[in-house]
């Protein structure tokens, strides 16, 4: 496999790095939680076979996803591998409670906690999780990152980094402010207009930024093409599956540092393994006739969308707090790619803020204001039908 730079670090991480928000779970009357045993066995085995970063975050399985990696670690492999995890501004912040007084406080409090989970002294990548237009003012106003650089002037981490949701605006915004050890972006072959585009990653990357990319499957849904899109990828004489086109978009790009994945299984595991040992699984890999495919792909899955809300907003604010474009947008990608778990992942975390379907009251007030001309509170109880029920 490929070891790639991680920015100005000095490290050299593998192309691949496992992610540890989509370990195996056990759900059991309404409740999930990880399988212990299955997630050790996935993460000693990544860790002796050529992955040496992992990836984690306060929240990830309610709050036990550091733990588990910490654990599974044990023993002499945390000392060979790399490990960042993140802290969300809202916690620190706990903007839950309406605002905390105690910020740093609190924000130390949850970094000595993740450190005692993960059963480390440091932490070599500690993000300040999911940086966005919503918080990056108060971010710089309450010194986040000076705050950052006093916990790595005490040793207990050794980069500054940030992952980010949004444009490249707000990135570019983001990137200019500071010089971060890394930034970790939603990247993939359906996204390169849209978070923080193409030009955000080379920009990144012009500032010797080391860049993680998340999401290259797009939560997986681009593994299991239909038959649509298949049959595009199979007009190249060298056949490979969804999975493989994917990870050769992201690695592509010379900038970026490691292409990480969330897998669910062992066997997920190995094959994503065997693909980034290929000898060609390098920088600059594609070929024009393989770009040209990519982007046949990405017009063939953007054709197939179900409910034609171009997410113009005109029909927001919603007086019930209900998400329309958010519904429809992730009611479109479930149809789009086949795939409704990581759709309707979203969706969960979109009902707990109550801005979901089901708060829709049918006062069909957004209905005049969209250009499409469709039945929005019918379409969106068709959406809610199809999303709705997701366990974290």
């Amino acid at each position: 496999m490929e070891y790639r730079k991680y920015g100005k670090t000095g490290w050299e991480v593998s192309a691949l790095s496992m992610g540890c928000m989509r370990l195996p779970r056990i759900v059991k009357d309404g409740e999930a939680e990880v399988d212990r045993e299955k997630a050790y066995e996935m993460i000693r085995y990544a860790a002796d076979n050529g992955i040496n970063y992992f990836d984690s975050a306060y929240g990830y399985h309610n709050r036990t996803s550091e733990e588990v990696l910490g654990e599974a670690l044990e023993g002499g492999r945390r000392e060979k591998v790399r490990i960042g995890t993140k802290q969300p501004y809202g916690v620190m912040a706990d903007l839950k409670s309406g605002g905390g007084k105690d910020i740093y406080d609190n924000a130390r409090r949850n970094l000595e906690n993740t450190l005692k989970k993960l059963r480390t002294s440091y932490i070599d990548a500690y993000l300040m999780h999911g940086i966005g237009s919503g918080n990056w003012e108060d971010i710089k106003k309450n010194k986040i990152i000076e705050l950052y650089e006093t916990f790595r002037s005490e040793g207990l981490i050794k980069a500054i980094c940030f992952s980010f949701h949004g444009n490249f605006a707000t990135f570019k915004d983001v990137i200019e402010h500071y010089d971060w050890g890394m930034c970790q972006v939603q990247h993939n072959l359906m996204d390169i207009e849209k978070e923080v585009t193409t030009e955000g990653i080379h920009l990144a990357g012009q500032r010797g930024i080391a860049i993680v990319i998340m999401e290259p499957l797009r939560g997986g849904s681009l593994s299991t093409p239909p038959e649509k899109i298949r049959s595009i990828y199979d007009e190249f004489p060298v056949k490979r599956s969804g999975v493989e086109w994917a990870f050769r978009h992201c690695i592509d790009y010379p900038e970026v540092s490691t292409v990480l994945s969330g897998m669910s299984t062992l066997e997920q595991l190995k094959e994503n393994i065997e693909i980034f040992n290929k000898p060609d699984m390098k920088a600059k890999c594609l070929s024009a006739e393989e770009r040209d495919i990519l982007k046949r792909v990405k017009a063939g899955y953007e054709s197939m969308i179900t409910i034609p809300c171009t997410g113009c907003n005109y029909c927001m604010p919603c007086p019930a707090g209900v998400n329309i474009p958010g519904v429809f947008g992730r009611f479109n990608e479930a149809n789009m790619f086949g795939n409704f778990d990581q759709p309707r992942r979203s969706y969960g975390f979109m009902a707990r803020g109550k801005a979901d379907a089901s708060h829709c009251t049918g006062c069909a007030a957004c209905t005049p204001k969209c250009p499409q001309d469709f039945d929005i509170p019918e379409q969106l109880k068709v959406a809610h039908e199809a999303l709705a029920g997701w366990v974290e």
